[in-house]
């Protein structure tokens, strides 16, 4: 699997759409929001730019892609106003894989810029937006460009399916089945990749430049898929649900057992040794939070940008839904689209059966760092 090609999330905004079913999030998002005023008020505390680059990596499409940039400008201008500063000119770039549908970015982008200085008593700064495409494992900004960059639910996506896992038949990920070198070598392709990413980063931002990241993680250190920890059992559901159509003939065994989900959800602790290591940043924060799978909890606590529909009164669909927007485009290109209806109606099944027996949820890991002089 090439995973630039294939990682992407369903864009447009029809039905699964992820534009219309990034609930869960948008819930990690709204929980980590303070975190993130803490930084920026930090920044331009300390450094006072004219001019401040923003890049938010990994920003998919969808209400959620300019919910952080509106919330980091609106923190600023309500500071600078506290100040008597004149605002500062925003440079946002919005970073993800190439086939991230940028376009429905851009198509709204007007409207958004409108809304934002409608709902800013005495409007923003000048405000310039760029679409980057390209992998965030890699060099994407020129040498110290940017002053803050944010990433929310993409670094738990990794570089590639790791290596010498070709014994995890019948998982698509760190399954109770799997044997033990499956999980080490999730862990060491996590650790290559977050560390790439903290070098790059680091040489792209400014000193004292601030980066705030949210990771679809786990509690604690255990790498045990019995801890019921929601990245383990949702891809465990997951296989089920392609596990009952092998049997049955629908799919192939060894199209199932050749398909492995290049993701790893890192514990608190693996999250700050990289960092350690890596040398660059000093931690400022690292906070752990947990997101119910069902997305339609405290709806209105966190003032949700979606309307409420009929589809939505089922919790097993509404994940089923967020599962398929983020999973659809690599499962098509392993098993064809044939399947697609068909595995989504037996996930949604065994999701609300599960959901009704026990509470499931996801945990979310947010760092704040700052870049050392």
């Amino acid at each position: 699997m090439e995973v630039a090609q294939v990682l992407r999330m369903n864009g447009g905004a029809g039905k699964t759409s992820y534009a219309n079913n990034s609930f869960v999030q948008k819930k990690a998002i709204t929980l980590s929001k303070p975190i993130r005023e803490e930084a920026i008020i930090s920044l331009y505390s300390n450094t006072l730019p004219r001019s401040l680059a923003i890049a938010d990596l990994g920003c998919s499409s969808g209400p959620n892609t300019f919910s952080v940039v509106s919330e980091l400008i609106k923190t600023l201008e309500k500071l600078c106003r506290k100040l008597n500063h004149k605002s500062p000119e925003y440079r946002v770039f919005l970073n993800d894989l190439p086939g991230n549908d940028f376009n429905s970015i851009f198509n709204s982008l007007d409207n958004f810029k409108e809304k934002l200085q409608t709902e800013v008593k005495g409007g923003i700064g000048p405000c310039y937006f760029s679409g980057v495409p390209g992998s965030f494992y890699g060099r994407v900004f020129p040498d110290q460009s940017l002053h803050f960059v944010h990433s929310s639910y993409s670094l738990q996506w990794l570089s590639k399916v790791p290596e010498g896992i070709e014994n995890n038949r019948g998982n698509l990920y760190i399954g109770r089945t799997s044997p033990p070198d499956v999980a080490r070598a999730y862990y060491h392709q996590f650790q290559r990749d977050f560390s790439c990413f903290l070098k790059c980063r680091a040489e792209e931002l400014v000193e004292e430049g601030r980066m705030v990241l949210t990771i679809l993680g786990r509690r604690n250190d255990a790498k045990d898929p019995a801890s019921m920890e929601g990245g383990y059992l949702i891809w465990e559901l997951m296989a089920m649900a392609l596990s009952e159509m092998c049997v049955q003939g629908i799919i192939k065994e060894e199209q199932l057992d050749s398909l492995n989900i290049p993701q790893y959800t890192p514990s608190p602790s693996e999250v700050k040794l990289e960092v350690l290591k890596e040398g660059s940043f000093m931690i400022n924060r690292v906070e752990v939070c947990q997101v119910n799978w069902n997305p339609l909890e405290d709806w209105n606590a966190l003032e949700f940008e979606y309307e409420r529909s009929e589809s939505l009164s089922e919790s097993g669909y509404n994940l089923a839904q967020c599962m398929r927007s983020v999973a659809e485009p690599m499962l098509v290109s392993h098993f064809g689209g044939h399947i697609i209806e068909e595995v989504f109606s037996r996930f949604q099944k065994i999701l609300a059966d599960r959901m009704s027996k026990c509470k499931t949820e996801f945990s979310n890991i947010t760092i704040s760092m700052t870049r050392k002089a």
